[in-house]
């Protein structure tokens, strides 16, 4: 009898030895999370402002000048930094599983051929840029505003090519979970930017001219922070990798692997910028296009939560199947799901709730504010879908299934947040009310088969491949004792 109730104590004191263990271990990997994803917010805010905080003081100028770099911005965002920043969060899958699996110098030689692949699709999306006047034109744009436009596009050529190679940068530092050299990089550009921003426009009077030199030489100024860091801080020494003929051999795999990727992104990208558009030829166009631009504000701005969670979830996620770790894997899932879902319904709440107030912080017009609070419960909820779509495609990166999500998101966004934006908007007459739902029923799906396609992932599968990849190369896999071991006990575990 005593030894039965011996054998029950020591279960029960088991069972809370092993609940106090998860519990530890989810709180530790809860603060890898915040470690990359805190910081992370400051470094897109920071960039995303220090492209668009000359608008600001553009508005001070004229209407001509607001307005010409306004849809110059937005154009250039569609035809050119959307297709850089999409090729370039392939490096998050390479490098990281690179970096998992402690492969130090490829992460250096991979992230060389990322800049010099986007340095030559720079060169071709130069050529868009020239013709955006032209492009605005055949739109139906006013041609004083498509000239103006144009200008300003062509003056932004010399930010893209920075905006690529800091793109590289970035996801190198990122992978390696140094995020804090970003953040003071992107704070001192910012400050750096602002006042020499101001000194263009309002002292030496060169206007849009002078918001665009201000950019690009901002930009540039951020490229050379991060260059120096890399250069000579001991944290980069063993990723740093010499400039060799294996630079060209990386290019391949990061160019299969950079189309899904920029494919993923542009996709999503395009789609916003087509509900914008489309608000333009509703009745009331000027109304209907400042409420839709002000949740667009605020859509953009609170983005860059979810995305700097899934910038931490597609780091510790790399580098965990580069390092043939799928538990390690799913415990990162699971606690960036933990911290970023309660995060976006605190947000979607708030700004659901808050309309009465919302429009106020936009505009003096009353009939502006009643048309915000009239949206805020559906800018809401696609808070919250956003939120969760941005996380999971993160989760997607890390494991390398781009070319899936490229499809999840062609079907969301084009085959039902477009059809449904245009039932809701102008058939059923809804208006920005219905092409605002639209979107909200885009994110509904995409976020819907990024949660299937993450719940039916096989982990160790996709743990195995990315050995592969990683090892193919220097160490054939039939030849590699070493991972046909890893193989061998990962399959024993399917």
């Amino acid at each position: 009898m005593r030894s039965r109730q011996k054998m029950e104590v020591e279960t029960l004191v088991a069972k809370r030895n092993a609940a106090a263990a998860r519990k530890i271990a989810f709180t530790a990997e809860v603060n890898r999370v915040n470690w990359i994803a805190l910081p992370m917010i400051v470094v897109t805010v920071s960039q995303f402002l220090l492209r668009v905080s000359p608008m600001f003081m553009l508005g001070h100028v004229d209407q001509l000048s607001l307005s010409s770099a306004s849809i110059a911005t937005s154009l250039c965002n569609v035809t050119g930094f959307s297709v850089v920043f999409g090729m370039a969060s392939a490096l998050e899958t390479l490098c990281g599983q690179a970096y998992g699996a402690k492969q130090y110098k490829r992460v250096g030689t991979l992230t060389y051929g990322a800049m010099l692949w986007l340095f030559m699709v720079c060169i071709v999306l130069s050529l868009v840029f020239i013709l955006t006047e032209n492009l605005l034109l055949v739109m139906g744009q006013d041609p004083s505003i498509s000239a103006a436009a144009g200008k300003f596009a062509i003056q932004l050529i010399p930010t893209l090519f920075p905006y690529a190679f800091l793109q590289c940068i970035v996801r190198y530092l990122q992978i390696q979970s140094l995020i804090f050299p970003m953040v003071w990089s992107s704070l001192a550009s910012l400050c750096f930017q602002l006042p020499l921003c101001w000194a263009f426009i309002f002292r030496f009077h060169l206007g849009n001219s002078g918001a665009a030199i201000s950019i690009a030489i901002s930009s540039w100024f951020n490229v050379l922070l991060l260059v120096l860091y890399v250069m000579y801080s001991p944290a980069c020494q063993e990723t740093r990798a010499p400039l060799s003929w294996d630079v060209l051999v990386t290019m391949k795999d990061f160019f299969h692997l950079a189309i899904p990727s920029a494919a993923m992104v542009c996709l999503e990208w395009w789609s916003f910028e087509l509900i914008l558009l489309l608000s333009g030829v509703l009745p009331n166009p000027q109304l209907e296009t400042s409420v839709l631009s002000i949740c667009f504000t605020i859509s953009y701005l609170h983005y860059h939560v979810p995305y700097s969670f899934g910038s931490a979830a597609s780091t510790l996620i790399s580098n965990e199947m580069g390092a043939g770790n799928p538990d390690a894997a799913r415990a990162t899932l699971h606690a960036v799901l933990a911290l970023s879902i309660t995060e976006f319904l605190a947000a979607g709440f708030a700004i659901g709730s808050s309309g009465r107030v919302l429009g106020y912080a936009f505009s003096a017009d009353k009939q502006v504010i009643s048309y915000v609070k009239k949206m805020a419960p559906f800018l809401g909820m696609s808070i919250v879908m956003d939120g969760i779509q941005a996380v999971l495609s993160g989760v997607v990166r890390g494991i390398g299934l781009q070319h899936i999500g490229a499809y999840v998101n062609a079907g969301a966004y084009y085959l039902v947040c477009i059809p449904v934006a245009l039932l809701f908007g102008f058939l059923v007459h809804l208006k920005g009310v219905g092409l605002w739902s639209g979107l909200v029923a885009g994110a509904t799906v995409q976020s819907i088969a990024l949660s299937l396609l993450t719940a039916s992932t096989n982990w160790e599968k996709k743990a195995i491949e990315a050995r592969q990849r990683i090892f193919s190369e220097e160490f054939p896999v039939e030849n590699d004792g070493i991972l046909k071991h890893e193989k061998e006990k990962l399959v024993e575990r399917l």
